[in-house]
């Protein structure tokens, strides 16, 4: 299947972390304009099996794995494209954001922080992109888009974990870009700031939310379904020479140059 063939022909999807929030609606995007999508999650199937139903369409599937295990995103990666007939495009979308001020925490729980959080939000997303790589070849090309974060530019004093995974992110995408555009395969990036999701619900609904809202000149936050429009142009046929892109969906809350 070309790239040209793609734009009006059912695509297989696989989108990690789509057990609610952004990942639920990247999943129905996609589905929503007649893809097949996998929809992954770790530990909650159930959740997972629920966004499956209410995705538009025909021929979606579940895969679960623990991002951070090679062997088991390997697995859920080839399971996804068995089960969907193949693979046009890779969303890697699954993270974690896990607080560890350097001022307030042990040298254990440190450590602890960072090896979870590079495993699950950076070497997972390059594990899944290379277990993917054989059947968007296959498939004659396609995409991968990984979701950042304004975080990777700006900086995250009470998580630098998550800040530096997603700054790895990115470098990583564009990595990718390069290497990957001989095989027809795009790689671009989404970069939200804040969304409102039920991982953002307690900080937007504490006592700092209205300060965050007031980042944006909008005055509120993001919708998932925003990120997710930006995650379906950049997987779309005529994005490909966008490939190596940074798309930052953050309301103008951070601006960089």
């Amino acid at each position: 299947m070309t790239s040209n063939e793609q734009s009006t022909t059912s695509r297989a999807v696989l989108v990690t972390g789509a057990s609610r929030g952004i990942g639920r609606a990247i999943a129905l995007a996609f589905a929503a304009q007649g893809d097949r999508v996998a929809v992954h999650a770790n530990t909650s199937r159930e959740q997972a099996e629920s966004v499956c139903a209410e995705l538009p369409g025909e021929g979606h599937t579940v895969v679960t794995a623990d991002v951070a295990d090679p062997e088991a995103i390997g697995r859920a990666v080839d399971e996804a494209a068995a089960t969907l007939g193949g693979l046009h495009v890779l969303v890697n979308n699954a993270a974690i954001f896990t607080a560890h001020p350097p001022q307030e925490v042990d040298y254990a729980q440190w450590q602890q922080a960072w090896e979870r959080t590079l495993a699950v939000n950076l070497l997972g997303p390059a594990n899944a992109t290379f277990r993917a790589l054989p059947h968007l070849i296959a498939a004659g090309g396609g995409a991968v888009v990984n979701v950042s974060s304004r975080g990777a530019f700006r900086g995250e004093p009470n998580t630098p974990a998550y800040g530096a995974s997603k700054a790895g992110l990115n470098a990583f995408g564009q990595s990718m870009a390069l290497a990957l555009a001989p095989h027809g395969i795009s790689v671009g990036t989404v970069a939200p700031g804040f969304v409102q999701t039920e991982m953002a619900r307690e900080v937007l609904d504490g006592p700092g939310g209205d300060a965050v809202r007031a980042q944006s000149p909008y005055g509120r936050v993001a919708r998932p379904e925003e990120v997710a429009s930006a995650v379906l142009w950049l997987a779309s046929p005529g994005a490909r020479f966008s490939t190596g892109t940074i798309i930052d969906v953050n309301g103008a809350s951070y601006l960089r140059s």
